[in-house]
């Protein structure tokens, strides 16, 4: 069975479908996930508007994925693909936590919630820029 899989994959149509198809199942988990952490709900907040909660939410979108773009890029099976993406998510999400800790002077989420554009921005930018560290070491 794993023969005829491998073989599946080996094929270039096949195996993008297949890692596409995991990818976007991930994806929405991992948001579901940092949804259940926020203090707000997020895709109420992005349909009244707040750009803040769409730039914080758009950063987490395109760290998950281009936390997967590394793992697909240099690891040679699914399997272990799927082990470092989420690996690197887990990462990621504490990275959420930290830059929560390292501003005591006011509550991230709740500055989002309130559609404070410099913290949606800076969030946004956090979720980008760790997702780059991470990619970089996950092997």
């Amino acid at each position: 069975m794993n023969k005829e899989v491998e073989l599946l994959l080996n094929n270039p149509y096949v195996g993008t479908l297949a890692f596409f198809a995991i990818a976007v199942i991930a994806l929405v988990v991992f948001l579901t996930i940092f949804e259940l952490v926020t203090k707000y709900d997020d895709w109420k907040e992005i349909k009244s508007g707040n750009l803040s909660v769409a730039m914080a939410t758009g950063g987490k979108i395109f760290g998950i994925c281009n936390i997967f773009r590394f793992a697909i890029l240099n690891n040679d099976t699914m399997m272990q693909s799927l082990i470092w993406a989420g690996y690197g998510f887990i990462l990621l999400l504490v990275s959420y936590f930290i830059f929560e800790f390292l501003t005591p002077y006011f509550k991230i989420d709740e500055e989002i919630k309130k559609d404070n554009k410099a913290v949606g921005f800076l969030s946004m930018m956090i979720s980008i820029s760790f997702s780059y560290v991470i990619g970089a070491c996950v092997t």
